[in-house]
């Protein structure tokens, strides 16, 4: 047998490598043709046909494995699967575009870790005179929150929203956060976590809580990842914390 052409050639002609070729047969989509009377595979217009079927079908996202019953099968069932892989197609471009656009907001800086009820209240707090680094922890500890007690964020921020519109609970608050950069000994501290639990016995419903987490089994765990973030760097935040939180539960304030 002469006629036709080597698998170079057809590799050519079909617009695929060698290699695919010899993958095709390996997986039974291509029969091998018989070989010449030189040792050489001949491929005729048929095998360049099934040639071109299997690759069309593979660059379309059509699994390998199914090419076979594809081109085997009846009209009917042809059109049905080729719908299939259209719609599995589609739900991964879906898929690809949302991860392009997490990414795009990623490198413009966007807090896409965060809904944008929780983004509009870190926008609003440098019109309340905090400043880079109280907004940078705010956007840190929101996150953890947000992981962590997903089912009571939206109360959470409720929360948070009743207190930044009292513009005594915002002073108190930055005048909290600036404990941060003081020392674990600094005699202030003590006068401040007085005046901290005043405030809240005053009014309860400026402590922010987390209430959602005491019908987890692990809350306790939870509560304490959430507490306790952050305070290697910050021994005079973590000081005052303690003894607030003491002088509440004193008073008689359910605290988690």
């Amino acid at each position: 047998m002469t006629a036709g052409v080597t698998i170079g050639q057809a590799a050519a002609f079909v617009g695929i490598t060698v290699k695919t070729i010899r993958h095709y047969h390996k997986n039974g989509l291509v029969e091998e043709p018989e070989r010449d009377r030189s040792g050489y595979r001949r491929y005729g217009s048929g095998e360049l046909l099934r040639l071109v079927q299997v690759r069309t079908l593979a660059a379309a996202g059509v699994p390998l494995a199914e090419i076979g019953p594809v081109l085997d099968a009846d009209p009917e069932t042809f059109t049905a699967t080729l719908a299939d892989v259209e719609q599995s197609l589609t739900d991964r471009i879906d898929d690809l575009v949302a991860r392009r656009d997490t990414l795009r907001r990623l490198a413009t800086g966007d807090r896409v870790l965060l809904p944008p009820r929780a983004c509009a209240l870190l926008d609003r707090m440098p019109g309340l005179g905090f400043d880079a680094d109280d907004v940078r922890t705010a956007h840190e500890a929101l996150v953890l929150v947000r992981a962590l007690m997903p089912e009571g964020f939206d109360e959470y921020l409720g929360q948070i929203e009743h207190g930044l519109a009292d513009p005594g609970h915002v002073a108190m608050t930055k005048l909290t956060w600036s404990a941060g950069k003081w020392a674990a000994d600094d005699p202030r501290i003590e006068q401040l976590a007085e005046q901290v639990a005043a405030h809240f016995i005053a009014d309860p419903s400026l402590l922010p809580t987390l209430d959602a987490l005491r019908t987890r089994a692990d809350g306790d765990t939870r509560h304490r990842l959430l507490t306790h973030h952050g305070e290697d760097e910050r021994p005079g935040w973590t000081r005052l914390s303690a003894l607030i939180q003491q002088k509440l539960r004193a008073a008689g304030l359910d605290l988690p």
